[in-house]
């Protein structure tokens, strides 16, 4: 029983407000600004009374607005826990004191709530208003961070105000999204001592928030909601007080409160505050309410929002059946009056099952994980002298990913309902009336809002009662909205996903893939589909086996809306989404008179555009007529596509992320960030621009391993680990994030006249989030590729910035097909550089922070680590030859990284990080090794073969290893030559075969050497079962792919079979045993 109010017009009040252009030339733009607001749209304070459209969140921020002092918001961006107080404080409302209460917008952090906790007990306090309540906003996430300060507020209670929290249960899990996490604020009123209250539903919002902020007259109180949907559901309360009202049953209450027996402990003021709270509303609420069967046998015992609402409709049917079953719902869960919890459940009881919320499914499956609920009520009951025999008490556990609807929950139950079969999908009484609707479409569709303006529309009519609710998930598609759509001439509370809809438009095609959008239509129902170009003898391309199975087999009306029948509305997006609206009303409301649908028009568009579109309609809508062919369809690849969606984000994913501008300052503004770290947010850290981990290590040799007089530089660089932390698996490679020749940069600055010392802050490329305080110099030396190659991009960029008209032209045409060629000259033979380019082309130059956006950053260069950590534990090899070539104008050039380390010094700093590979030792240890290497290719194989040395001198048994290695000329370029012949003289290297390829008239290459030792080739790889890897340039693959194949081919020959050598490679690769490192 709740108080009712006389019906108004309210109920149409809140559609009213949306405003419309006042040129009917020009289409309206429909705007949400929450999902927390009512039909997204914001409410004044002073207009929320009577009969009208809210949110259960709405209400929340009416309480406190009205009741606090002030309002401390702990509200993540996009949850919107406090976008209506805001509002209202921003525009100086008035509470219930005579004063705008003040809205304080705060961070989720370590020691959060201290800011409260320093108001109430300040030396400058008023103390005036000490009676006055604070309240909180948060979610459950942030409960953790509060704790400190909820400790010590309720330690220090006695001398504080009044103090609330409004806590909306939703926490983020990885793998489910969004979640109404209750067991946080459980345990925490359980181990603090505070007070806590739940609202059942959004009808009970206002009330249970009013009776909270009076409980904490007694004792600090939590007072906890679902924040996932239950709050966020649009629908129409008849019974909501007005400022005024809430006024009056606050004051009178509060007066019995300062009455109460101080002989009580807070239980019975709890008890007796309530009791005189349901007087003053006439209202009937229990700190626990039972439901079902006057003899029941079994009782489930429940908290929550969607839960109690279940539990609540779903055991009533079954005990309406007559299954012997009920369930206590639990309104104030603390503090824990067992005296009435015993009093709720029946004399006729046998076992109490406790529906608990635990964390994730490891905790349902783990025996020693109870939830919070069970450990009271076992112990209610086990003390209880009710029952000559105690009943049983089990903990029936659920994950807090865990969304029920009313299959789903009446299965959760039916466990619990001993000798009775349970039907899992209950037809629950309250729904038999409404119409329910579901649209699916994707967060960028022009049709977003057409639920919203629907239901808005549904609204105005005062004997509806409508209810709207939209989830998202931004992992599927760019992000998927879902939403739901119910009305009915009663009264209804479902805040759970609708299951059985009687009409379901889906939006956008792509979504049939992803969503099983057939599944939720009730037999007989309708499902709406657009199809733009859609034609007949494609419906079974486009529409899948299993959706057109379920549409025949159930008998669901398919309707097509293909909006490219009428090209005008494919092409202006505003008419397109009233296209859809009124598609959908055609099919779901077909009664619906013209003046109703000019409604529309005042929300959408004008009348004119609204009379084309509906005489399009006839045109763009099609029931397509279901063949019965689709009932024995073969579904070679059945789907199993979800119904429902992971909530994952309360909004739209935002697609458009702002570039951070780079701005150029001096040195006072890196000392502010310097001494000032948490207000500028200053962080240091080595090469914070980098995604990848990194290290600083120090050059512990570099010798070059070919001769002077050669035009190869090939040499071996070793760098010594120290205390970096630095680590690396066999077959790895480290990323030098090198630097810029500083000369050059030195010359660059002078001629294009920079100040080298000025300081750029610039957000990383890799991560926008990150920014980096660097001089002019530093970041030309360790962050910008002003050396690099440009592309095409970088001369359609520069061309904006040219003054002169003729280098304007070429810069643009270089960045178009027209210019292809001369593009590709100026890359692959001029070899030029972004600094080449800013020399050539005077007129155009951007300042530095736009050159910064122009020019990409440095990436770092991996190479193929030749060391072995097992072997040189503070040591880590490269091999590395030195690109360089002679460009056009005769300059002779070199690649940045390569000439970066070949002219490091010993000790040198350098910073470097670790990349995973292919090249992996087989798991076997006498599993043989076929390695074949190229030039400096042979790097990760000095460090397999050293490895190998090592476990042999440990004793172990290791398999044959065959090297095979190229270069030209044996006196140039054997590396590591001392080293292979070393390991071949003490029997780790089984064969050595060696290609140089010009040192005779003839040359030689690795696959002839393999060729030549095709035995041990076989033996090694087939019939052993070794590994093949094949490390440098791309070009000998094919020849030695070749070599593998005639040796598998050899050894089946030999054995007496057939086998498919290119198959039989394919599955070497799959077992990883054909293992490629090509560049």
């Amino acid at each position: 029983m709740r108080l009712q109010q006389a019906e108004s017009s309210g109920g149409a009040a809140l559609a009213d407000q949306i405003t419309m252009p006042e040129a009917k030339t020009t289409r309206a733009e429909f705007t949400k600004q929450s999902s927390n607001l009512p039909f997204g749209q914001s409410v004044p304070f002073k207009s929320i009374s009577g009969p009208t459209y809210v949110t259960g969140q709405l209400l929340v921020q009416q309480i406190a607005y009205a009741l606090s002092d002030k309002i401390f918001s702990y509200s993540p961006e996009t949850f919107d826990l406090d976008v209506a107080v805001k509002d209202w404080a921003a525009t100086q409302e008035k509470n219930i004191h005579g004063y705008p209460t003040k809205v304080l917008p705060l961070q989720t952090r370590s020691g959060a709530g201290a800011f409260a906790l320093g108001y109430i007990f300040s030396k400058d306090f008023d103390l005036n208003k000490r009676h006055i309540p604070q309240s909180l906003l948060a979610p459950s996430l942030s409960l953790r961070h509060l704790r400190s300060a909820l400790d010590q507020l309720a330690l220090l209670y006695g001398v504080a105000s009044p103090f609330v929290a409004h806590v909306a249960a939703a926490d983020y899990v990885a793998d489910a999204g969004l979640v109404a996490e209750y067991g946080t604020a459980l345990q925490l009123s359980e181990e603090l001592g505070l007070g806590l209250v739940s609202s059942g539903s959004a009808y009970e919002a206002q009330h249970m928030s009013l009776f909270a902020t009076l409980m904490a007259k007694v004792l600090p109180t939590i007072h906890l909601y679902d924040g996932v949907r239950t709050s966020r559901e649009t629908l129409r309360v008849i019974d909501v007080l007005s400022e005024v009202g809430i006024a009056e049953v606050f004051n009178k209450v509060s007066k019995t409160a300062e009455t109460l027996n101080k002989r009580l402990d807070s239980a019975g003021k709890v008890v007796e505050l309530l009791q005189a709270f349901n007087e003053e509303l006439g209202t009937d609420y229990e700190p626990f309410e039972y439901v079902g069967h006057d003899a029941a046998e079994t009782v489930v015992v429940i908290f929550g929002s969607i839960e109690v609402q279940l539990a609540k409709q779903v055991v009533s049917k079954l005990a309406a059946d007559g299954v012997k079953i009920g369930a206590v719902t639990v309104r104030v869960y603390r503090p824990f009056v067992e005296e009435a919890f015993i009093k709720a459940l029946p004399i006729s009881v046998q076992k109490v099952d406790v529906l608990g919320q635990v964390a994730n499914e490891i905790a349902v499956a783990d025996a020693s994980v109870q939830s919070v609920l069970y450990t009271d009520v076992l112990a209610a009951v086990s003390f209880s002298t009710k029952w000559a025999s105690t009943p049983l008490v089990t903990d029936v556990k659920y994950p807090a990913s865990q969304v029920f609807t009313p299959s789903s929950f009446t299965t959760a139950i039916s466990q619990s309902v001993s000798k009775t079969s349970v039907e899992p999908i209950v037809q629950l009484p309250q729904l038999e009336t409404a119409q329910q609707y579901i649209f699916w479409d994707t967060d960028d569709s022009v049709a977003l809002f057409a639920p919203t303006v629907v239901g808005s529309l549904l609204s105005r009519d005062s004997i509806n009662n409508v209810y709207l609710n939209e989830s998202h998930d931004n992992l599927v598609q760019g992000g998927v909205v879902r939403t739901d759509l119910r009305t009915s001439k009663k009264t209804i509370d479902a805040p759970y996903p609708v299951e059985q809809a009687d009409a379901i438009l889906v939006a956008e095609e792509k979504l049939l893939k992803e969503v099983a959008a057939s599944k939720s239509v009730k037999n007989g129902g309708t499902l709406v589909l657009r199809l733009p170009n859609f034609k007949d003898e494609e419906v079974e391309k486009r529409i899948s086996t299993t959706i057109r199975k379920d549409i025949q087999a159930r008998n669901i009306a398919l309707y097509i809306l293909d909006t490219a029948s009428s090209p005008a509305y494919e092409s202006d997006a505003n008419a397109a989404r009233l296209l859809l609206e009124l598609a959908f009303l055609k099919v779901a409301q077909p009664d619906m008179k013209h003046d109703v649908l000019e409604r529309l028009a005042t929300l959408e568009a004008n009348p004119s555009t609204l009379e084309e579109c509906i005489d399009a309609l006839g045109k763009c809508l099609k029931q397509f007529e279901v063949p019965e062919s689709w009932a024995e369809t073969v579904d070679d690849a059945p789907q199993s596509l979800p119904q429902t969606l992971n909530t994952n984000s309360f909004a739209s994913f935002d697609k458009n992320e702002t570039e951070q501008d780079v701005q150029l300052s001096n040195w006072v503004s890196a000392a502010k960030g310097l001494v000032f770290k948490e207000a500028y947010a200053t962080e240091r850290a080595l090469r914070p621009d980098q995604t990848a981990r990194t290290f600083t290590i120090h050059v512990k040799e570099n010798r070059r391993l070919t001769p002077t007089t050669y035009d190869r530089n090939i040499f071996h660089i070793e760098f010594d680990l120290g205390n970096s932390g630095l680590t690396y698996k066999i077959g790895e490679a480290l990323g030098i994030h090198a630097e810029n020749d500083p000369e050059l940069v030195r010359e660059f600055i002078e001629s294009y006249a920079l100040n080298a010392d000025d300081l750029v802050q610039v957000p990383s490329r890799d991560n926008a989030a990150i920014f980096e305080t660097r001089t002019v110099y530093q970041s030309l030396v360790q962050n910008i590729d002003i050396f690099g190659k440009p592309p095409k991009r970088f001369y359609e960029g520069l061309a904006e910035f040219a003054t002169d008209e003729l280098e304007k032209k070429q810069l643009a045409r270089l960045g178009t097909q027209e210019g292809a060629e001369e593009f590709k000259r100026r890359t692959e033979e001029d070899t030029l550089t972004f600094a080449d380019v800013l020399e050539e082309f005077k007129s155009a130059h951007p300042n530095f922070p736009d050159l910064v956006r122009l020019v990409g950053p440095l990436k770092r260069r991996e190479y193929s680590i030749a060391s072995a950590q097992a072997v040189t534990p503070n040591a880590v090899a490269l091999m590395i030859v030195v690109v360089d070539w002679v460009d056009t104008k005769g300059r002779t050039r070199y690649g940045q990284a390569t000439r970066y380390l070949s002219g490091l010094p010993v000790g040198a700093a350098v910073t470097a990080s670790v990349k995973p590979s292919v090249m992996k030792l087989p798991t076997r240890d006498d599993a043989p090794l076929i390695m074949a290497g190229l030039g400096t290719g042979l790097a990760p194989f000095r460090a397999f073969v050293q490895y190998r040395a090592m476990q042999k001198a440990q004793g172990k048994q290791i398999g044959a290893i065959l090297l095979y290695l190229g270069s030209r000329h044996q006196r140039e370029e054997y590396l590591y030559g001392e080293e292979w012949e070393a390991y071949l003289d003490a029997g780790v290297i089984t064969l050595l075969g060696a290609a140089f390829s010009r040192d005779q008239p003839s040359k030689i290459y690795i696959q002839d050497r393999m060729r030549q030792t095709m035995a041990d080739v076989v033996q090694a790889y087939i019939r052993d079962e070794g590994s093949f890897y094949l490390c440098g340039p791309t070009w000998p693959v094919p020849d030695v792919t070749d070599v593998l194949m005639e040796a598998i081919a050899t050894e089946a020959r030999g054995a007496g079979r057939k086998v498919d050598a290119k198959k039989e490679i394919d599955r070497l690769k799959e077992d990883g045993r054909y293992v490629l490192e090509v560049y």
